[in-house]
């Protein structure tokens, strides 16, 4: 559900902002950010949201009937941006450009390829990003919502997903592709509107957050809660929680990547256990924590606190279906699916992915599961997304 920023030598990738690779870069198409509003907007707790607002991209052409859609769904920390730039002079382009475009495995040669920013959008500060959340005025009482918005769930994405699609005359899709919070949305998609999605594709995934899961994704949260700036969300007229921000989004780094990265990391800038500073003053950091903390703080300037929390919660409540009971609700499912885990993934773990692949096994639906490889832990699925481009491509192009 949530990656991070974080790499080095033309590697920085963790949960927001990522730098690709060579194979990344090439070709890069310019995209714009879109604004889509719904006047009264009907939450899944039974909640009305006025005036919500979204930004969405897309990429290639829709084609005449309508049918051409691979809908993008995006990570934790993510947001629409999923490939191309916005200027020539962009450092980076979206996050899965490696394997969106032209020629490539989601190619928008053929496929209309679409992507919408999540209502609490984590980057409630990024220019690029249209949301609405807390950090939103409240129309009502003309002051930020703060934690009087409403609860909202990874089934309120989806239906929000759903009606930009219907406004374009869209009533189904080719497929829906998701990493991480972006999975679970794909999951969702084909188990809430099953005539719509005749193809999911679920990486780094889960059919449904289970106790071990929702329980270190509250880690993320207690940081940011214990901050004194925090005021019970009340703080968007006075200092914002920067600190507890900052903690969060280093536990989400660190979640997100693996002993292998952080022990190589750690030779690249001379960590070392008994290094001097710790060791005479208990008030300073090794060098591997700092190497953390300053890439948190960096990311930290565009996002909101509360935004935070909200997205964490929408991925504690999830279960595929959102009902009581997962295996029973992918039954309804009718698009075959293509489950890519990591297979050294420490925040979404591979049994979280195969257990909701056998349940749709064990239901008779066209299913099928591969490992990603690499150092990279959840983020596989993300920088090395492109090890599974033949496969991602297959899986579109198959009848």
């Amino acid at each position: 559900m949530f990656l991070t920023q974080v790499f080095k030598k033309g590697l920085l990738a963790t949960l927001g902002l990522i730098m690709c690779t060579q194979a990344c870069a090439a070709s890069v198409q310019l995209v714009e950010k879109k604004r889509f509003e719904i006047e009264n907007f009907k939450t899944f707790g039974g909640k009305t949201i006025k005036q919500v607002q979204v930004g969405w991209e897309s990429y290639g052409t829709l084609n005449q009937a309508k049918d051409n859609v691979v809908l993008i769904t995006h990570y934790f920390s993510a947001t629409s941006h999923a490939a191309g730039k916005y200027h020539p002079d962009d450092a980076t382009p979206g996050y899965w450009n490696a394997i969106i475009g032209p020629g490539k495995a989601i190619d928008t040669d053929k496929y209309f390829v679409l992507s919408v920013d999540t209502l609490a959008n984590l980057n409630a500060y990024d220019p690029n990003v249209i949301t609405t959340g807390p950090a939103s005025i409240n129309p009502d009482t003309g002051k930020h919502y703060g934690l009087t918005f409403p609860v909202v769930t990874i089934r309120d994405f989806v239906n929000v997903q759903k009606t930009l699609l219907e406004s374009l005359g869209v009533t189904k899709l080719h497929a829906v592709v998701g990493g991480s919070m972006g999975s679970i949305q794909a999951l969702d998609w084909a188990t809430a509107y099953p005539e719509w999605v005749p193809r999911m594709i679920s990486v780094i995934g889960s059919g449904q957050s289970d106790a071990w899961t929702t329980a270190l994704l509250e880690k993320w949260a207690v940081p940011i809660q214990l901050d004194a700036n925090w005021k019970s969300g009340d703080y968007y007229n006075s200092t914002p929680p920067s600190q507890g921000l900052t903690a969060a989004l280093m536990f989400i780094t660190q979640d997100a990547l693996t002993p292998t990265f952080f022990n190589k990391t750690g030779e690249g800038i001379g960590y070392f256990a008994l290094e001097d500073a710790p060791l005479n003053d208990i008030r300073q950091q090794h060098s591997i924590v700092k190497w953390l903390k300053e890439r948190a703080q960096s990311r930290a300037k565009l996002m909101d606190a509360n935004h935070l929390l909200y997205l964490v919660r929408a991925s504690q409540l999830y279960m595929a279906g959102h009902s009581g009971d997962m295996k029973q609700a992918l039954s309804s499912v009718k698009a075959k699916t293509l489950f890519l885990p990591s297979f050294n993934d420490l925040l979404l773990m591979p049994y979280l992915a195969k257990d909701a692949a056998n349940s749709l096994e064990q239901h008779h639906k066209n299913t099928t599961y591969r490992e990603l490889t690499g150092d990279l832990g959840h983020l596989n699925g993300v920088v090395g997304i492109e090890q599974a481009a033949s496969d991602i491509s297959a899986f579109l192009a198959d009848k």
